[in-house]
Order: structure tokens, then sequence, then C-alpha cells
């Protein structure tokens, strides 16, 4: 049986994953997104597509870039953690 500390241990496992694994794309987003917002200040073009397209190309390239770590990092957490507790052990 799942006591309350295994499972909230456990909680803040995944959580703690979830943080590590989307702070590049986030990251590349915001630094996407303040460049172009300079870009835009600076020269007074105000238009949506412009901070919509750089910053999606760049989660994308970031993205492909890190899917194995990723992959790895999520496979580790279930093979460690979550397999062995739905198990029982």
């Amino acid at each position: 049986m799942l006591d309350e500390a295994l499972f909230f241990d456990t909680l803040r496992q995944g959580l703690w994953i979830a943080v590590i694994i989307s702070v590049p794309i986030l990251a590349v987003a915001l630094l996407a997104g303040v460049t172009v917002g300079l870009l835009q200040a600076l020269t007074s073009i105000q238009e949506m597509t412009l901070t919509f397209v750089p910053k999606l190309l760049a989660i994308v390239i970031v993205f492909w870039a890190s899917m194995g770590f990723m992959s790895q990092t999520l496979v580790s957490f279930f093979q460690d953690h979550l397999i062995p507790l739905i198990i029982g052990g």
C-alpha cells in the first residue's frame, strides 16, 4: 500500500522532472520573445506574426535538439520510481 509520504515524495519528484524537462524550451522562448520585442521596439515595427514565427521556430529547434534528453529523463524516472511502485516493490 502506498503511504502518504511516499505518494507526496513521488509527486514532488515528478513535478521536479517536469520543471527540468521544460526549462530549455521555456528559456529559449523567453530569449526569443525578448529579442524580437527589443527589435520591434527599436524599429517601431508592430507586426504580430513577427513575434510568433521566430519564437515558434526557436521552440521547435530546441525541442528537436533536446528530445533525447527529455526522453531519457522521463524513461529513467518511470523505470526507477514509478514502475517499482506499480509493481509493488
